[in-house]
């Protein structure tokens, strides 16, 4: 009996697993509750990033992102932008470049039909 559990346990951790994405956090501005989603652990080099927007009025919106890591001695600024591309119900999709390890910092910007443009900022540690 204690193995058949064990067995059960397993099976539904493993499936509970295989449901996560590989990256996900959530940032938030006084306007918007926004949660960014990775299928696959981000790494240097392009990354496909899906934008979750969690209030129904800025279904849509137009959605863009812009990722950047200031200079440091000895290594120019980086930077990166991208329009996200509309999936439908307040979720986009964007490419993004990080170039190389390290902390980027993120803008999120949401521009809805009316009403004026939101930025929500965060961090990203690759």
């Amino acid at each position: 009996m204690k193995t058949l559990v064990k067995i059960l346990f397993v099976t539904l951790l493993g499936a509970t697993l295989l449901q996560a994405s590989a990256f996900e956090k959530v940032a938030t501005s006084a306007d918007v509750k926004v949660t960014l989603i990775s299928e696959k652990p981000l790494s240097v080099g392009n990354n496909s990033m899906k934008i979750v927007l969690a209030d129904e009025k800025f279904k849509d919106a137009e959605v863009s992102i812009k990722v950047f890591m200031p200079a440091m001695p000895g290594m120019p600024a980086m930077e990166g932008t991208s329009t996200a591309k509309d999936l439908g119900n307040g979720s986009y999709e964007a490419e993004v470049n990080l170039s190389m390890r390290g902390t980027w910092q993120v803008q999120i910007f949401i521009t809805p039909k009316e009403g004026k443009k939101i930025r929500v900022k965060t961090s990203l540690n690759i």
